[in-house]
C-alpha cells in the first residue's frame, strides 16, 4: 500500500481552477483538450524528474473527475541498491511500508498543488512552454503538406521590407524576394500566394516557428492562379506545360491540349480575354503570353516569341541554339523591352535564341565570313535560307485558325507555296486534320490563291 500524504482540504478549490483553465486552453487556442492534458503531464513529469532523477518511474494522474492531480513514484524492493533513483532497500522500504518485499515496488504518491512555491513555478514555467511547443507542432502540421497550394490571407504588418500575412491560424513570411515589385498593401488588405516552405524551426533565427515562406514571384502562383480560374487546365484537359516570369513585367505560359477538340491557347484567354483578365488584375497588370506547345523545335520557339512575326527559325538540337529570323518592324517586339522577350522565350524552349532583323540576316550573309560561320552552327546554305524567306508564311492565309497553322507544321507544311500543292484528299490524310477541316482550308485558298 503507497504511503499517504497529509491531506490539504484548502487544495481542492485549487485544482478544480486548474482543470478549468486547462479548458480554457484547449477552447482559446482549438487544442485537444487530451493534448492540454499530455503536455501536463510531461510539464510535471519533468519538475519532478529535477526533484528525484533524471532516470525516475513516474506516473502523472490527471483526473478531472474527483478532482485531483497526483504524481506517483515508483522503487523496485531490491536486497542490494545500484540504482538509487529506480530502486530501494528491503529495510527502507519496510520501515514507509511494512509488508512489502523484495522485487516489489514501493508507490509513494506526491501532490503537485503542496508544491514548494519554486516547484510550482517551473511547473508552470514548464507548462506554458510546452503548449507553446505544442501550438507550433499543431500548426506545423497543419500547413507542411501544403506547399504547394494557393491561400488567402490578410495583410498584417512590414518589417525589413518582409510582408507578414495573417493566415487564419498562422502567420506567413512573403519576403520581399518574393514579391510582386511596386506593389504595396494596407492593413486589411486581401493578399493571394503560394505556399513554397514550411519549416518547424530554422537556424540561427530566435523567433518561434513554424516558418510558412509565401511567394506572389513565382511560376508556381501564376500556375495556381490559372488552376483556379481556367476550368479546363484544373479539370486537366489543357496541361501547363513550364512557366518562365519576369514578375510585375511579363510572363510567358506554354500550354497543351489533351483533347483534340479544345484551343489550349482559347481556352486560357476566352473571348474577348474574359478569362484571363481576373488573372492580370491579380498580378498587377502583368503582361501574360500564352504560347501554344509543339513537338517540334522550330514551332516552339516561334510560338514562344509571340506576339512577335517570325519569319524562319533554324534550331540545333546538339548545342540547344536557335537563329530566328523576324521582319525589321518586328524585331523590337521580338525582343522586348529590355531583351524581356527574348529571354523569357530562350527560358521556356531551352534554347540560345540568336534572333536577327531580316535586313541584319541578309546583310550578314552577304559577307562570306558572317554566312561560313552561320553555315558552321546551323548547317544551312546561304542560297536555302534566302530562298526560303521568299515563301509566304501560313499565319498569312486570312482566317486560318492557330490549332490549324500547328497541325500543318506539324505535317512539315509551312508555306502556303506548299499547301497549293496538296489536294483536299492529301489534307484529309495529314493526322487531327479530318475531312471538314481539310475542306476548309481549300476553301480559303481558292478565295486568296490564284491558280495557273
Amino acid at each position: 500500500m503507497a504511503r499517504k500524504a497529509k491531506s490539504n482540504k484548502n487544495a481542492e478549490p485549487d485544482i478544480k481552477a486548474f482543470f478549468n483553465y486547462l479548458n480554457e486552453i484547449s477552447r482559446d487556442k482549438s487544442l485537444a483538450l487530451d493534448d492540454v492534458f499530455d503536455v501536463v503531464r510531461g510539464s510535471f513529469e519533468t519538475a519532478y524528474q529535477k526533484k528525484f532523477g533524471q532516470d525516475a518511474n513516474l506516473e502523472v494522474i490527471l483526473d478531472q473527475e474527483k478532482p485531483e492531480i497526483a504524481v506517483i513514484r515508483r522503487r523496485r524492493v531490491v536486497e542490494k541498491v545500484l540504482e538509487p533513483v529506480r530502486e530501494i532497500s528491503l529495510a527502507d522500504a519496510q520501515a514507509i511500508q511494512g509488508s512489502l518485499q523484495i522485487n516489489e515496488y514501493l508507490e509513494e504518491k506526491e501532490y503537485p498543488f503542496d508544491f514548494s512555491r519554486i516547484g510550482a513555478s517551473n511547473v508552470r514555467q514548464i507548462l506554458m512552454q510546452r503548449l507553446k511547443e505544442l501550438e507550433r507542432e499543431i500548426v506545423y502540421n497543419e500547413f507542411k503538406d501544403r506547399v504547394g497550394d494557393l491561400v488567402n490571407g490578410y495583410f498584417l504588418r512590414w518589417r525589413d521590407r518582409d510582408i507578414y500575412v495573417d493566415l487564419g491560424s498562422a502567420e506567413g513570411l512573403l519576403p520581399r524576394r518574393e514579391q510582386i515589385p511596386n506593389e504595396r498593401f494596407r492593413s486589411g488588405d486581401r493578399i493571394k500566394a503560394v505556399i513554397t516552405a514550411v519549416e518547424l524551426r530554422r537556424e540561427r533565427s530566435r523567433e518561434p516557428g513554424p516558418f510558412i515562406t509565401l511567394s506572389r514571384a513565382s511560376g508556381d502562383f501564376v500556375r495556381k492562379l490559372f488552376e483556379m480560374e481556367i476550368p479546363e487546365i484544373y479539370e486537366g484537359v489543357v496541361e501547363i506545360m513550364d512557366i518562365t516570369r519576369h514578375p510585375g513585367y511579363r510572363t510567358k505560359l506554354m500550354v497543351r491540349s489533351n483533347r483534340f477538340d479544345v484551343d489550349p491557347v482559347g481556352a486560357c484567354v476566352g473571348i474577348r480575354g474574359v478569362r484571363i483578365q481576373s488573372i492580370v488584375r491579380e498580378l498587377g497588370n502583368e503582361r501574360i503570353d500564352i504560347v501554344h506547345y509543339s513537338e517540334e523545335a522550330e514551332v516552339l520557339i516561334e510560338n514562344a516569341l509571340s506576339p512577335a512575326k517570325v519569319l524562319e527559325v533554324r534550331a540545333d538540337l546538339q548545342t540547344r541554339e536557335a537563329l530566328v529570323v523576324v521582319p525589321d518592324e518586328s524585331y523590337s517586339l521580338a525582343i522586348g523591352m529590355n531583351g524581356q522577350n527574348v529571354k523569357l522565350a530562350s527560358q521556356l524552349t531551352d534554347f540560345k535564341l540568336i534572333v536577327k532583323s531580316q535586313t541584319q540576316f541578309s546583310e550578314e550573309m552577304s559577307s562570306p565570313e558572317a554566312r561560313a560561320e552561320l553555315e558552321a552552327l546551323f548547317h544551312v546554305s546561304a542560297q536555302t535560307e534566302e530562298a526560303e524567306l521568299d515563301y509566304t508564311p501560313i499565319n498569312e492565309l486570312p482566317n486560318i485558325t492557330k490549332r490549324v497553322i500547328d497541325i500543318l507544321n506539324a505535317a512539315g507544311i509551312k508555306s502556303v507555296e506548299e499547301l497549293v500543292e496538296m489536294d483536299e484528299e492529301e489534307l484529309t490524310g495529314i493526322e487531327g486534320m479530318g475531312k471538314a477541316t481539310a475542306r476548309q482550308v481549300m476553301s480559303i485558298l481558292s478565295e486568296v490563291v490564284e491558280y495557273e
